[in-house]
């Protein structure tokens, strides 16, 4: 007995674990198993020395705490350390992963013991293990076959299960549990990043991508404050951004859901449309706020985009450059100072600037055009009511036709219409519930525009390089030409110019101060240039502003 006696260990360690970190800070599993097993050391008379825990499935057998605590008991003599568990599932929830397990522990000489189980290594023991394991393992597959099954019928009535995307936030209501709810800035930021790039402000998604990178408040995952393109693509992708629900895997379809959306479902189809019909483009490092005009600038001789760097002198002083990069060009390599080209770009801009008179006139046609827009939304939302019920009639239709019918052909047919009647049903019906109030008002926006049309030359100059893209997109309709000895040729403005252009011409035909405000904008003066207000509501263009 004494020879027993002096073999027999004194120093234990504990392992613990639970599934996830949620159960660390929500839960108090790993306490309560240590608290057990300490109990037990007590009894047994044992030295606890260390504990490990871990904070992941069961289904594995590599775990960080496991291989930590495999590398202590090998520093030590075989049979010197009894690992300690609470229970058997803690040590494992898969037979295979609980054999290996076994197999390294004892080769690590430790001994393992539990306050729930006697092991042994005896053949009755062994069975007993096994089936205890299995049982775990058991256990472990109906919880996930549980907890899916809840997710899935949680979605389908219109929730979302997973992480709360970029831009929400899950927070418990009294009738809906966890909801998404906007988190702002960040909603505000991804509204206007896709509706940026719906409608044209940001022509690639290395643009949105620089966009989310300029916000302070938008979270980033790479150095220097980048985001990974991926992240972007994903954002671009997510149809819950415009209210609703859908997961392909586990076979449900788009449904509207109970969160509130940040973009409408026409923005999330345009942004769809305009992945599918351009390839992302590569985000370009030397596009900066040294060289704003870089690919709004073409060679005047081949008409290829010029290029720019930065050229250093003898004495070491650096100079701004463009120049093309065409090898078949006369001018090819040919430098041209960046300011020669910016004061050029300069004048161009402040000649465009049109007088007081025409842009007086201009916010009073808008106001009027704004005015019809508002009456032609209100004829538009029961024109939306009817189309919502004609779509109804027609699936009840086709579903009594494919309850009649036996034909597998023609069931797949019949259930493919009926799938595209309820998507255009969604769509018309987000148009018609959408919330159509826009971010400013009426009078925001026209002062907006009369200080853009009163100098586009300070926007541009004080402007950040996303808004100085911007400007040039809505003055320009085309690249400007630029020749290395003569200059910049004749620039293409873009229809909103042409208009105001073709407006002061008219003007000019009769003495201004002859005529009121409101007379020049009702009289055979401006009538040829009335018709696009009645049709459209809105000036074509000037919603780039």
């Amino acid at each position: 007995m004494a020879g027993l006696d002096t073999n027999k260990p004194t120093k234990a360690v504990i392992y613990a674990r639970v599934s996830g970190p949620k159960q660390v800070r929500e839960g108090d599993g790993l306490a309560s198993q240590e608290n057990r097993c300490r109990e037990y050391a007590t009894y047994k008379d044992y030295d606890v020395v260390e504990v490990f825990a871990d904070d992941m499935s069961g289904k594995f057998e590599r775990r960080p705490a496991m291989d930590r605590m495999l590398a202590f008991l090998r520093l030590h003599p075989k049979g010197s350390v009894v690992v300690i568990i609470d229970d058997i599932s803690r040590f494992a929830r898969n037979v295979q992963a609980h054999i290996k397990l076994r197999e390294t522990l004892a080769d690590a000489g430790g001994i393992l013991e539990s306050p729930s189980i006697e092991f042994g290594e005896d053949s009755d023991s062994r069975l007993v293990e096994h089936m205890l394991a299995s049982v775990a393992q058991h256990q472990r597959e109906k919880n996930a076959e549980q907890t899916s099954n809840r997710m899935k019928g949680r979605m389908m009535n219109g929730y979302s299960v997973f992480a709360a995307p970029i831009g929400y936030r899950y927070k418990k209501t009294g009738s809906h549990g966890k909801l998404l709810t906007r988190n702002e800035p960040l909603a505000s930021i991804i509204k206007e990043g896709i509706e940026g790039y719906a409608s044209g402000r940001f022509a690639t998604q290395v643009e949105v991508k620089r966009f989310f990178e300029a916000q302070p408040d938008f979270p980033k995952d790479l150095p220097h404050g980048e985001i990974r393109q991926q992240k972007v693509s994903d954002i671009l992708n997510r149809v819950i951004y415009a209210g609703y629900i859908e997961h392909e895997p586990w076979g449900i379809p788009r449904r509207k859901g109970h969160h509130e959306p940040i973009i409408s479902l026409d923005t999330y189809e345009k942004v769809q449309a305009r992945k599918a019909a351009r390839s992302l483009a590569p985000k370009r490092k030397d596009i900066n706020e040294d060289f704003p005009l870089r690919g709004a600038v073409t060679c005047a001789c081949c008409h290829q985009p010029m290029t720019s760097c930065w050229s250093k002198s003898a004495t070491g002083k650096r100079y701004p450059y463009y120049w093309c990069q065409t090898r078949d060009c006369p001018e090819y390599r040919k430098s041209i100072r960046a300011e020669k080209i910016d004061t050029g770009f300069e004048a161009i801009l402040r000649a465009m600037t049109p007088s007081k008179t025409i842009r007086d006139i201009v916010t009073s046609m808008l106001h009027d055009a704004s005015s019809q827009r508002d009456a032609q939304s209100k004829h538009s939302q029961t024109a939306l009511k009817r189309q919502i019920t004609e779509l109804d009639k027609q699936q009840d239709a086709l579903l009594e036709r494919l309850v009649e019918t036996s034909n597998p052909k023609v069931m797949a047919a019949l259930e493919s219409k009926v799938a595209k009647l309820e998507e255009d049903k969604l769509r018309l019906s987000d148009k018609l519930t959408q919330n159509t109030k826009p971010k400013y008002s009426k009078d925001e926006i026209f002062e907006l525009l009369k200080a853009f049309l009163s100098s586009p030359w300070n926007i541009y100059e004080k402007g950040t390089l996303a808004m100085r893209k911007t400007i040039l997109k809505t003055a320009f309709q085309a690249p400007l030409a630029y020749h290395r000895r003569e200059g910049f040729r004749t620039p293409q403005p873009s229809v909103i110019f042409r208009f105001l252009e073709g407006l002061k011409e008219k003007c000019e035909m009769v003495p201004v101060e002859r005529f009121e405000l409101s007379r020049c904008c009702h009289r055979g003066i401006l009538n040829p240039l009335r018709l696009p207000f009645r049709h459209t509501g809105q000036l074509s263009g000037f919603s780039g502003l």
